[in-house]
């Protein structure tokens, strides 16, 4: 099977995957699907809820039932994911691959610069223990830029000139 049209972005939470992917759809001919929204709407629940009341397991299980949908069915898409997402089996068959690169520091001052901060942070349970996060952001980089085809700093660039470097390079 050939590699489908589709764009996935990866990153550590709060990169701006989200952002970013809306942004794209706004100057490009394609549609957009976050992971963990459909794992929401599957669920009928929030991710940290799922998180807390079944564990990491049931999560990334529902993770691989959403990889392999998209495998499927979709095309000519930009597709968020969640910041572990990039550990699905099938993630190379889905599209090309963009790592969303920063430093853990430039992600907080992110985050906390935003309009929504506080909503941003309670959405982030795991970064009420920043040495807790910041341990698996190091363990996550060198996997991020293993798995990714094409990796772009975003960190204190302005969203237009990552979309622009972004579709200048699918």
């Amino acid at each position: 099977m050939s590699k489908k049209n589709n764009v996935i972005l990866i990153g550590f939470m709060g990169v701006g995957k989200g952002t970013v992917a809306r942004e794209i759809v706004k100057s490009s001919d394609y549609f957009s699907i976050d992971t963990d929204d459909l794992i929401e709407s599957i669920e009928n629940r929030k991710v940290k809820t799922i998180f807390k009341e079944e564990g990491e397991a049931y999560f990334r299980a529902l993770e691989k039932r959403c990889a392999i949908w998209l495998e499927k069915n979709v095309d000519n898409t930009i597709i968020s994911t969640g910041g572990g997402f990039f550990k699905q089996e099938n993630i190379q068959d889905i599209g090309k691959i963009i790592y969303l690169e920063s430093s853990f520091e430039g992600i907080l001052n992110r985050i906390h610069s935003a309009p929504n901060a506080k909503a941003k942070l309670k959405k982030r349970p795991l970064l009420k223990d920043l040495n807790l996060a910041k341990k698996l952001f190091k363990l996550r980089v060198e996997d991020y830029k293993r798995v990714s085809d094409l990796t772009i700093n975003v960190e204190n660039r302005d969203i237009k000139d990552i979309v622009k470097d972004i579709l200048g390079n699918i």
